[in-house]
């Protein structure tokens, strides 16, 4: 059953939506990690470069069809489309939450 998203991650999907960087990495803390076509980036420093490269890549936007919830951790399915072979395509976003940020975040 679809959830609603919390305050994060609504904010992380309307920020790259807008191809936003700077609002995007407002959702994570110092600490956070996230993991995507095969590479883990940590930190601010690596996922600023991150967004930066796939967001000048592939121009992505989200569309959010369902969303299940298991305590701080999310799985979302979205609809993703921009520049990229097979676009658009629907990708599952796995999230655990912290404090009200996006600590860590897998994207397959």
């Amino acid at each position: 059953m679809t959830q609603p998203l919390p305050e994060a991650l609504a904010a992380y999907f309307a920020a790259q939506n807008r191809h936003d960087i700077d609002d995007m990495l407002a959702s994570f803390p110092e600490t956070a990690v996230v993991k995507d076509e095969g590479e883990e980036m940590r930190g601010p420093a690596e996922i600023r470069a991150w967004m930066e490269e796939t967001t000048r890549k592939y121009r992505a936007t989200v569309e959010v069809k369902n969303v299940e919830k298991d305590g701080e951790t999310y799985a979302v399915a979205a609809l993703v489309s921009g520049t990229f072979p097979g676009s658009p395509a629907m990708l599952h976003y796995h999230v655990t939450l912290a404090g009200g940020r996006i600590a860590h975040l897998e994207i397959g």
